[in-house]
């Protein structure tokens, strides 16, 4: 099932993904019964909310395209960074660009949804430890970039600057989350095609390897990386970011 959290009337709903005027997900079926069209709706990170921060682990260079696109050796062990809350943000929402800026580009990557304690899980079991699934649009700005394997966090903390949803999806309803397409069109063109079967290191190696060394909590978020296709997005660009059985994610770029 597709899950939302969404704002209409002024309060905060969550709703399932509905059909409208013949067009699948293009409504939300609010918990009080009501479908309302999605550009009628304000979103919300489609998350649960947690007791305490949720941690949210990102993956540099996790596709071997990418890395070859920037000219770096894929990696032999996971890149990882970590981001705080306040980057994420909800569909149909805006990301802002600063002023001055040369090249700040969009990043589709599948976003695993951690759904009970982890510690020390094998690889086998991993599928047992994860919840479900949204889109991640992980905007960095190449301009603040020091350093491809350590991005500090102007490139990658911004407030806006990750777009999450518009649907949480259930785990058990996408049976091979290691084989989707990906795709993000600016503008209505697209500019970006991948399968989430060239990650480097998949969704059961990196719930191992973390839990290895730290706690995973329900709630932490996992983002898995990009394919090659990066491009600068302007002021005023529309930026969808797609993956199959998941969601389109829209988010317009915004000049501060």
């Amino acid at each position: 099932m597709k899950h939302a959290r969404v704002i209409h009337e002024g309060r905060e709903h969550t709703g399932i993904a509905h059909e409208f005027n013949g067009q699948p997900d293009a409504a939300v079926r609010l918990e009080d019964g009501r479908v309302i069209p999605q550009e009628q709706l304000t979103w919300l990170p489609p998350l649960a909310p947690t007791a305490r921060p949720r941690t949210i682990l990102a993956l540099g260079l996790n596709y071997a395209d990418h890395a070859k696109e920037l000219e770096f050796k894929a990696p032999e062990e996971p890149l990882v960074f970590v981001k705080g809350q306040s980057t994420l943000i909800g569909h149909r929402q805006l990301t802002h660009r600063p002023a001055g800026v040369q090249f700040m580009h969009y990043e589709c990557e599948l976003a695993i949804v951690v759904g009970k304690t982890a510690r020390n899980v094998k690889r086998d079991d991993a599928y047992d430890f994860i919840g479900g699934y949204t889109v991640a649009n992980d905007y960095a700005i190449r301009d603040y970039l020091e350093n491809w394997y350590r991005p500090n966090l102007r490139v990658k903390n911004r407030d806006t600057c990750t777009p999450l949803g518009p649907w949480f999806v259930d785990a058990a309803d996408v049976p091979d989350p290691m084989a989707l397409a990906l795709s993000t069109t600016v503008n209505g063109t697209v500019t970006q095609q991948g399968n989430t079967r060239d990650m480097i290191f998949d969704a059961p190696f990196l719930i191992e390897y973390f839990s290895r060394f730290m706690t995973l909590s329900p709630g932490d978020l996992i983002l898995t990386g990009t394919p090659d296709g990066v491009v600068d997005c302007k002021p005023g660009d529309v930026i969808v970011t797609e993956i199959e059985h998941i969601g389109a994610l829209v988010n317009t770029i915004d000049a501060t």
